[in-house]
């Protein structure tokens, strides 16, 4: 009885990755293989969209936003090393796994909340930006025209992180990135 309920699981099982590697045989069919023209057309297309994404914004301020999302990737990595061994070490108490565990899940929050904005700035007409979400303060850099932000735009600002962190604006820091 046993292995006769094995045996049709096993069968069920095999007749199911047939019927997939058939479908995905016929969808490839029915889609033929690739023009080496067109492939090269939109490689072509989609390196000139990627060199017009940072036109408005002058080379020195895309390079320092690159620079600071990576910094503060890499110091975020080098955090998190840190607080998973110190809540791996068969010497650790069980109050120092628990307040490396409330840090690690801190830090998770403040990426996501600071992705959240940032994607919610991108939306808001501006061309680029960094968050850096503090324990009492939040730092916003944007790129900024010579003459600087209006009051309308650090308005945009305000709004956005007063609404998605429940920071006051007095914690407010905004960094105005120009050429």
């Amino acid at each position: 009885m046993k292995n006769r309920k094995r045996n049709i699981t096993m069968i069920a099982v095999l007749l199911f990755v047939c019927a997939a590697v058939a479908l995905n045989w016929s969808y490839n069919k029915r889609w033929g293989t690739p023009d080496a023209d067109m492939v090269l057309m939109e490689d072509e297309m989609m390196s000139r969209a990627n060199a017009g994404l940072d036109e408005g914004v002058p080379a020195s301020a895309g390079t320092y936003f690159a620079e600071a999302r990576l910094t503060r990737q890499v110091s975020r990595d080098e955090a998190l090393s840190l607080l998973q061994t110190a809540a791996t070490a068969e010497t650790a108490s069980q109050e120092t796994i628990d307040s490396a565990m409330n840090a690690i899940s801190a830090m998770a929050t403040c990426s996501m909340k600071e992705a959240q904005i940032e994607n919610l700035l991108l939306a808001k007409d501006f061309s680029d930006c960094v968050v850096y979400i503090g324990n009492d303060s939040v730092t916003v850099a944007v790129p900024a025209p010579v003459e600087g932000l209006s009051e309308e735009a650090v308005a945009r600002i305000t709004d956005i992180i007063i609404s998605e962190t429940g920071y006051q604006a007095s914690q407010l820091n905004i960094i105005e990135v120009r050429n």
